[in-house]
């Protein structure tokens, strides 16, 4: 299985807050790679950090996407080497319409009838965005918002594709809809690294988990696995007795690995 993403010890800072901490992480082809945390653990710093969305990140550390070193490239170049990323809170172009939305997320290609093929795929994903292309995407509902969010970065026919929170504000029936998709974005062919608060349905739709905390990973594995290992019920299924809190501290340690 051929690696896209090889990132090594990298570390990075917003201003005096040590925001990564020594994170390394290999996305394999074809798989769907979950990171898992709490708000401020680090996960969008993450994704943010590899796009090159940063400044002057990361402060240590290397980053490799199909063998090629982008730490400190420009985000164009990394998304013309075929890596798109949908952030948390979607920002979709609101004054333009759906369809105009779906040719941004096009503008570095010059293959028309290629463009036209990848319409009807994204349609086939998302019917309700076909029967909204003329309507401006600010009016369209946060579920369809999503939709447009992920659609968009299609478009782009990434190699691997980010996903920051994508069920973040989304009603449960929804959150069911857009984890159905994006695992069917991952079985034509797409490579998923998903950042997610739903752990349970991350890990469902997942090959591989890891938990983020503070910054640095404390827990990783097949992703099934995950879902039956106890202290992961307890801590991050919502399954934790008042007993099991006192002592999450020494789990932590005791999970730590780097």
């Amino acid at each position: 299985m051929n690696t896209l993403l090889d990132i090594k010890n990298i570390e990075t800072f917003y201003t005096l807050i040590y925001a990564l901490r020594g994170i390394s992480l290999t996305v394999d082809e074809g798989t769907i790679t979950a990171i898992l945390g709490n708000n401020g653990s680090g996960k969008s710093t993450l994704l943010k950090t590899v796009m090159g969305l940063l400044d002057d990140q990361p402060d240590k550390g290397t980053i490799e996407f199909l063998g090629k070193r982008i730490d400190g490239k420009d985000p164009e170049v990394i998304v013309r080497m075929g890596l798109s990323y949908v952030p948390e809170g979607r920002e979709v172009f609101e004054e333009l319409n759906v369809r105009e939305n779906l040719i941004m997320g096009a503008y570095i290609r010059r293959d028309r009838e290629g463009i036209r093929r990848d319409f009807e795929q994204i349609y086939g994903y998302f019917p309700v965005l076909a029967q909204r292309q003329g309507q401006w995407a600010g009016t369209l509902s946060g579920g369809e918002q999503q939709m447009l969010a992920i659609a968009r970065a299609l478009m782009n026919r990434p190699k691997l594709l980010f996903l920051d929170e994508p069920s973040l504000g989304l009603s449960p029936l929804l959150v069911r809809e857009i984890f159905q998709i994006i695992r069917r974005i991952n079985g034509a062919g797409v490579t998923i690294l998903l950042v997610e608060q739903n752990a349970r349905m991350a890990l469902k739709i997942s090959d591989t988990g890891l938990i983020l905390e503070n910054g640095r990973f404390v827990m990783k594995g097949n992703s099934r696995d995950l879902l039956e290992d106890k202290d992961v019920k307890e801590f991050y299924l919502g399954m934790r007795s008042e007993e099991s809190a006192k002592g999450y501290q020494r789990w932590k340690r005791k999970k730590r690995w780097r």
